[in-house]
């Protein structure tokens, strides 16, 4: 038997990245999957290649969790994992360079959402004396962060803080929650935190500050995911599971 048979699974924004790796994986791995992302195009071209359920929604509203929590009970009666993969980031710039709007996209898609999804789904394993188990996806950013991205390094600072509180706070009522920290992969953010074109040569550099001397894939990310999501894990939360290469150390 697979490791997430039985296990239904909400993974956000897995139309490409590592959402889509860990949407991959997981189905892989037995569970049902309700992908949701704001690509409709890609989102539901990944759907559909993985045999999963597609929503689009904007995980910055409260609505569109309503809506995401309503679309897996109807789809699947029940309800297991919640990844927060939806992510965003800024330009690499001086700190004195940031504006409002580059605050605020990154405080709302890497914190609200988490805060959204948590508020609306967890009465749900309440309610129901359900396990249950949150993955965030933070970074490398929330343990050594450097210079160039400080509020997308405080907001995934944040997700790691808020997931460790809610694992102390509900880990009596059997929910976990980790996160996964990735250095930095090659995914349609990368020259973003890069600060410019993400090619070979620009990756280098970084690439000779990870030990194990590459970046990290989707399926790297998917792997810790999936170990995290499974029964294999359930002692396991509360954690930051750094997976960098060596970076962190």
């Amino acid at each position: 038997m697979s490791r997430l048979t039985g296990k239904v699974a909400i993974i956000t924004g897995a139309a490409s990245g590592f959402g889509k790796g860990i949407a991959t994986k997981f189905v892989q791995e037995g569970a049902k999957v309700l992908i949701v992302d704001l690509s409709e195009e890609a989102g539901q071209k990944v759907a559909t290649e993985l045999g999963c359920s597609f929503l689009v929604a904007d995980v910055t509203q409260r609505k569109h969790w309503e809506e995401i929590f309503r679309k897996v009970i109807d789809d699947f009666g029940a309800l297991d994992i919640v990844v927060n993969n939806a992510g965003a980031t800024y330009a690499n710039k001086p700190t004195t360079s940031v504006t409002d709007a580059d605050f605020d996209l990154v405080m709302n898609v890497n914190v609200k959402s988490i805060y959204l999804s948590t508020d609306v789904i967890v009465p749900y394993f309440l309610d129901n004396s359900r396990p249950g188990v949150f993955i965030q996806i933070s970074s490398t950013a929330a343990i050594r962060p450097r210079p160039g991205l400080t509020w997308y390094n405080a907001s995934k600072g944040a997700v790691s803080i808020a997931s460790k509180t809610m694992a102390a706070e509900w880990g009596p009522r059997q929910l976990r929650f980790n996160t996964v920290c990735p250095v930095v992969g090659s995914t349609g953010m990368t020259h973003l935190f890069l600060g410019k074109a993400d090619t070979e040569e620009n990756r280098a550099a970084f690439v000779e500050t990870i030990p194990l001397r590459r970046p990290s894939t989707p399926a790297d990310v998917a792997n810790a995911c999936c170990y995290l999501a499974s029964d294999e894990a359930a002692f396991i939360t509360g954690i930051d599971l750094e997976v960098d290469g060596g970076r962190c150390i």
